[in-house]
């Protein structure tokens, strides 16, 4: 695993220790940068379910200002932060333990909006659909700001949650890729 591209490109990062999580890799990591990006000249990010951050740290590496990581696992917890501290992007990240669900409260509480968020929850517990409607109702994303969903290939999302609309859709073996903008109003 490493950053692809960006001012931190090659730098390698680390995987969560066990098998708890899975990182997504490289190739499907490249792939989801060319349909959003590639590069940013600024951003907040969200990076939910965050594992190593591998996501959130391409976003910042890529040209995000500032990302916002979360997972409820400890070890990823510890991941993250020692990815960011390599990467040199602690200073642009705050990092917290928490559920997915908690943290699009406390987000919303913060009157945060994002310009990218990450979504890449277990595959066997999938609750994208769920999250989304969180997100378009407590309207977390930026007018022009996209959402990846990483989730298996077996499962389709819908097109259309509440106004978000998918925009792309790409398979990668057992990996699909859904990315989701705000529709028309």
């Amino acid at each position: 695993m490493r950053v692809i591209s960006g001012t931190q490109k090659g730098m390698p990062l680390k995987a969560v220790p066990g098998n708890s999580t899975r990182p997504t890799t490289d190739k499907v990591k490249e792939s989801i940068f060319n349909m959003i990006g590639p590069y940013f000249s600024s951003g907040i990010g969200l990076d939910l379910y965050a594992g190593s951050g591998g996501l959130g740290i391409e976003a910042l590496s890529r040209g995000f200002s500032k990302m916002i990581f979360v997972d409820r696992d400890m070890k990823a917890i510890q991941t993250v932060k020692a990815n960011l501290a390599v990467c040199r992007f602690s200073d642009q990240s705050e990092v917290y333990r928490n559920d997915a669900e908690r943290a699009l409260k406390a987000v919303a509480k913060r009157g945060l909006v994002f310009d990218g968020i990450f979504l890449d929850p277990p595959y066997a517990k999938q609750q994208l659909e769920r999250l989304l409607k969180r997100i378009d109702e407590q309207e977390l994303l930026e007018q022009n700001g996209f959402i990846v969903c990483e989730h298996g290939s077996d499962h389709t999302l819908s097109e259309e949650i509440g106004r978000l609309r998918q925009v792309r859709m790409e398979t990668y073996g057992i990996i699909r890729v859904s990315i989701f903008k705000w529709g028309k109003e």
